[in-house]
């Protein structure tokens, strides 16, 4: 086992930098003609982000803001997940965002066959919401990340991280 390499395969949100991109927002749609008067507001509970404004139309510009923020702080688009857009009181519109946080277990074994479908010589192990690929020697476990790297139809963001 000593001569082992091995690294993780995740998918997570910084929620500092998720709270700074909304901190961001909310300074600019202070200062925005077309927010003047209303009642938009952005707020970060746990893992979700709450938006509400007064109609539906200026939600989803509150939510292009949000993405312009959060994208300018390199936080994945592709961790946001929509809930339904609610009426609230007095007209106003109200949506939930759910953060994803994790690879699912039917993603991860998805991931799991494309890496042995290539032929790629490593182990792969489902550790909760991580992927745990490991090998002999360097090179594979280096095409496995370039072969994760080019599925680009994947609905989550990939990170490698735990290098051993």
């Amino acid at each position: 086992m000593a001569g082992d390499y091995s690294f993780d395969v995740v998918s997570k949100v910084d929620l500092n930098e998720m709270k700074n991109a909304i901190d961001q927002a909310e300074r600019e749609i202070t200062t925005r003609f077309d927010f003047r008067g209303t009642k938009s507001t952005i707020e970060l509970d746990g893992s979700t982000v709450k938006l509400l404004s007064d109609d539906e139309y200026k939600l989803n510009t509150l939510i292009e803001v949000l993405r312009g923020k959060m994208a300018k702080r390199n936080i994945s688009l592709k961790a946001l997940e929509y809930g339904k857009i609610e009426a609230a009181s007095h007209g106003a519109a109200r949506q939930t965002i759910t953060l994803r946080q994790g690879i699912p277990t039917d993603e991860a074994k998805a991931l799991v066959k494309a890496i042995k479908d290539a032929g790629i010589k490593v182990t792969t192990q489902i550790q909760g919401e991580d992927l745990r690929i490991s090998g002999k020697d360097k090179d594979s476990l280096q095409a496995a990340q370039k072969l994760i790297r080019s599925m680009e139809d994947l609905p989550y963001d990939v990170e490698f991280a735990n290098y051993r």
